[in-house]
């Protein structure tokens, strides 16, 4: 079978994660040499190729990728941002029938096909805006039923596009209305029914708990990620957000792939996830969206060695962003990382987060051809040209899947 070959030419710098020296990289005047999707060279003068696409001297980084979405819902919730603009907190629209039990009921009305309309135009939308893998969480459902049908319609979406979608299984978002007054009773349901189905369905890679004080308490999150475990899913947690809970401190002892939020974590939780290798998922954009100024406190988990990533928390009570460059400019402005490391934490450390690092999140040879064409020359002009979309071309696979340069 004949190869088909790209190569993008006249790149002004390429900026990129260098997975071998641990350091990111920039190189100028630069072609990235595709076969079949997957970069097999980059340098100076490479040849020819069957298709050729010329940067003009543009910056070229790696596709975004958000390693912390929910974007299987069916109605937005815009009636609850002008109550929280009225001064109402997020609790407070929760209790009153809002938050993520609004989203629950609509979600188990809506057809199949309808959904994956909607989550389909979700997911061309992140492609628009440079992400071109992204994980992808269930939820909405809360009922076995409904969070199977969540998962099949990801992965319908998955089948129909060009996207890197990570489905994780999140039946323990909140408790529905049905088990408000019987919390164990959800909690055995997850355990003894949910995570048995959500396994033989075979879609889902990772389980995730909101492990929250007045959520799922440490020992509820324990048990279901346990079991989570023993049915060969990975594990990943909502912890920390509204208090110190101890969640951080549990993915460290479950060994978590990600710990994610973390506004109030601990020195302990902190230097229990470094020891631990658990990734530490920060999502600005939900703290920036709820009006609030916790954020969380970056420049610690750096310090103690703890990777970094960053996400969108793409969600319709939240953080109603898919916008990573935006992620970007709030990391620098209110987590205290630079550049670089914002940049490395929409890339590089988030597939590492999704155990994907040695296919996406970086420009190297051997990887997927997963990649930006700016319309900008510098990697600071990313999140400096904040709330606008400076993309001209993103290529996921070696294909050209959005293109704005007409």
């Amino acid at each position: 079978m004949e190869l088909r070959t790209l190569k993008i030419k006249n790149i002004g710098e390429l900026v990129t994660y260098n997975s071998h020296l641990f350091r990111l990289e920039r190189v100028s005047d630069a072609e990235i040499y595709i076969e079949d999707g997957i970069i097999v060279a980059i340098g100076e003068e490479l040849g020819s190729a069957d298709h050729e696409i010329d940067a003009g001297g543009a910056l070229v980084t790696p596709g975004f990728v958000d390693p912390h979405t929910h974007p299987v819902f069916s109605e937005t919730r815009e009636y609850e941002f002008e109550m929280r603009v009225a001064g109402k907190s997020y609790r407070e629209i929760a209790e009153a029938g809002g938050g993520i039990l609004s989203s629950v009921r609509s979600l188990r009305e809506i057809s199949e096909d309808e959904l994956v309309k909607k989550v389909a135009q979700r997911m061309r939308e992140f492609l628009k805006l440079g992400t071109t893998t992204i994980e992808a969480k269930s939820g909405y459902g809360l009922s076995t039923k409904s969070e199977l049908k969540s998962l099949k319609v990801l992965n319908i979406v998955r089948e129909s596009m060009q996207l890197d979608i990570v489905p994780t299984f999140l039946g323990a978002h909140a408790f529905p209305v049905e088990y408000e007054t019987d919390r164990n009773a959800y909690i055995k349901l997850i355990c003894e029914e949910m995570i048995p189905a959500i396994s033989e369905q075979g879609i889902a890679q990772f389980c995730d708990v909101f492990c929250e004080k007045g959520w799922f308490e440490v020992d509820d999150a324990r048990r279901i990620l346990n079991t989570a475990k023993n049915y060969n899913l990975g594990i990943r947690m909502h912890v920390d957000e509204f208090a110190d809970s101890g969640g951080a401190i549990l993915a460290a002892e479950l060994n978590a792939t990600s710990a994610d939020h973390l506004m109030h974590t601990s020195d302990e939780g902190i230097h229990n996830m470094a020891e631990s290798g658990v990734t530490a998922i920060l999502l600005p954009a939900t703290t920036f969206f709820l009006g609030e100024s916790n954020y969380a406190p970056a420049r610690k988990f750096i310090d103690e060695g703890v990777n970094v990533a960053l996400a969108t928390d793409f969600n319709p009570g939240s953080s109603m962003t898919q916008s990573m460059p935006f992620v970007m400019t709030l990391a620098c402005l209110y987590l205290g990382m630079n550049v670089e490391e914002a940049f490395i934490g929409t890339t590089y450390n988030s597939a590492r987060s999704l155990n994907m690092e040695d296919k996406v999140g970086s420009l190297e040879v051997g990887k997927q051809a997963d990649l930006i064409i700016w319309n900008l020359k510098s990697l600071s002009q990313i999140p400096y040209w904040f709330g606008g979309n400076n993309i001209r071309c993103v290529i996921k696979c070696g294909e050209r899947v959005v293109d704005f340069s007409d």
